[in-house]
Order: C-alpha cells, then sequence, then structure tokens
C-alpha cells in the first residue's frame, strides 16, 4: 500500500509517497509562507499531492500538523505556529480536492509513530518522541499505535509547567516547557544576555568557541528539559525517550549532559533503564510518520 504523506510545519510543507517499508518514494516540498493564510498553503498542499500521485496508486493520504487540533474531526484548532489558521476543516477539504481518505494528526504524533516504526525506536514497543525545535512537542507510541488521548491531544508536552516562575510565551502556560528549552528560548536568552541575532544556532557556536554564558543558556534549557523527560518517565514509564527536532542536532553538547542530568530527577530505581536516543529519521520523520498514519 502506497500513501501520500503531508508534513504540515510552521517553517516548511512537505509531501511525498510513502511505501509500506516507511520510505519515501517521491517528494516535494518548500516553504509554508504561513504568513500568507490558509487558503494560500491549502491551495500549494493540494496542487503538491497532485504531482506527486501521478501515476501513482495511492490509497490514502495522511497529515501531520502542529496543534492544537482535533484528529477526530480532521480540524485544526489555533496552531501558534500558523497564524490565521482557526478552526480549518483541513480533512474535508483535502478530501475534497483529491477524492482520497484523509487522516490528520499531530505533527509530533506522525514523527513518534515513524521514529517507533521504522527509526530509532523500531525495536521497542513503547517510545515517548519529542522534538525539540521552534517549539517542544511530544508524542506517545504504544505497541506501534499512536495514543491519541480524550481530545487527541496526548504528549502536548509543550505547554507542560517546569518552573511556575519562568517565563511565558504566547499561548503557553507561564513556565512552560517550550517557553524555557525551545530552540526559541534559546535564541531569546542570547539576544538578551549576549545582544546577538542568530537564534539558538548562534548561542551553540558560541558556546563550541568556549563562550561561558553561551554555555549557561544551554545547561538551563537542557536543566528544564530534564525536569520535563523525567516527568514523562514517571508518568507512562516508556522504554524509550527519542529526541528529535533542529536543537538536538547540536549534538553531544545537550544529549549527554540531559541524560545525566534527568538522573537527578527520577526514582533511583529508574536512573538505569532510562534509554533516551537522538532521532533516527531527523528532518524525514514528519513526512514518513504522516504516510505511515494513512496505512494504520
Amino acid at each position: 500500500m502506497w500513501t501520500i504523506g503531508v508534513d504540515l510545519g510552521g517553517t516548511n510543507l512537505r509531501v511525498g509517497v510513502i511505501n509500506e517499508a516507511g520510505q519515501i518514494v517521491i517528494e516535494k516540498s518548500c516553504s509554508t509562507n504561513a504568513e500568507k493564510g490558509p487558503n494560500y498553503v491549502l491551495n500549494q498542499m493540494i496542487q503538491f499531492i497532485e504531482e506527486v500521485k501521478k501515476g501513482m496508486d495511492i490509497h490514502a493520504i495522511g497529515i501531520g500538523s502542529p496543534g492544537p487540533l482535533n484528529p477526530f474531526e480532521g480540524i485544526i484548532l489555533e496552531p501558534p505556529n500558523l497564524p490565521g489558521w482557526r478552526n480549518i476543516p483541513l480533512v474535508e477539504r483535502v478530501k475534497k480536492a483529491t477524492n482520497l481518505p484523509v487522516v490528520l494528526d499531530n505533527d509530533a504524533n506522525a514523527a513518534a509513530l515513524a521514529e517507533a516504526t521504522v527509526g530509532a525506536g523500531k525495536d521497542v514497543n513503547s517510545v515517548f518522541y519529542i522534538t525539540v525545535s521552534t517549539g517542544i512537542g511530544g508524542g506517545y507510541v504504544l505497541n506501534k499505535k499512536i495514543v491519541q488521548g480524550a481530545q487527541g491531544n496526548c504528549g502536548e508536552i509543550g505547554n507542560m509547567i517546569v518552573d511556575p516562575a519562568g517565563e511565558g510565551a504566547p499561548g503557553l502556560n507561564k513556565g512552560a516547557l517550550e517557553a524555557l528549552a525551545s530552540g526559541t528560548a534559546i535564541g531569546r536568552e542570547g539576544a538578551r544576555l549576549l545582544g546577538i541575532k542568530g537564534g539558538a544556532k548562534e548561542v551553540f557556536q558560541l558556546a563550541y568557541e568556549g563562550n561561558e554564558t553561551a554555555k549557561q543558556i544551554i545547561d538551563r534549557a537542557v536543566h528544564y528539559l530534564a525536569i520535563g523527560i523525567a516527568n514523562i518517565v514517571h508518568t507512562v514509564n516508556p522504554e524509550m525517550i527519542i529526541l528529535g527536532g533542529g536543537v538536538m542536532k547540536s549534538g553531544d553538547v545537550i544529549l549527554e549532559p540531559l541524560k545525566d542530568k534527568v538522573k537527578d530527577f527520577v526514582y533511583p530505581s529508574l536512573r538505569d533503564s532510562i534509554q533516551i536516543k537522538r532521532a533516527a529519521l531527523d528532518q524525514k520523520a514528519g513526512l514518513i510518520g504522516a504516510g505511515l498514519l494513512a496505512q494504520k
């Protein structure tokens, strides 16, 4: 069974054909241009779908999108990363345009499904996937199936409070994980403390060069991310935590200290059993997972 996966991100739009092995057969991508509104993005999405499915025996379409959303009714509710997208009946519109079955889920859930099925977690039964990028999202996969929750919001860990006295961000709780440990948060601290404009990427570069303030900014993010992971470990006790997203491309400057820090916040009996790994599918996880959503 071949399906089409759509990875609708705040920055990039990716559409591709996915085979039964979870491999990308053909792919098209472009900047999302979310500021141009949902109609513009939807038209581009449908155009890509029509282009990649030519000559292909396509059975269904899966879409991974930033939340919050309602996966049961196929509606985008009001994602911070997609300004102007409020109560958009995405599944209905794509289904009408393509005459194919369409399924929608959170982009982090889609990536989680990919990593749990054909990625770093393919050999275990329970995976909690965390993406640390512009924002922070999560997805829980048990026995190769996404755990969605009553309203489809299981895994929305970006809004988890990790410091009640910490900073807030639009649409988030004060002291939310995303407000304190995301790439945006790291970049914000870099601007405030170092006067730089290059965001998290520049903070990491300065840290590599030995800048102590940059190192402290990263240590702060690691601290809060470790608290968030410990909360997940104590709540669902997954066999593996998988970390993806742009921030995790920084290498061991985050991953190794994070592994050590998590141990400070969990029961002693759990410290040696926690597996924390970097995602295997990189930027392709969302697209592959969207295609797998349609297959499942």
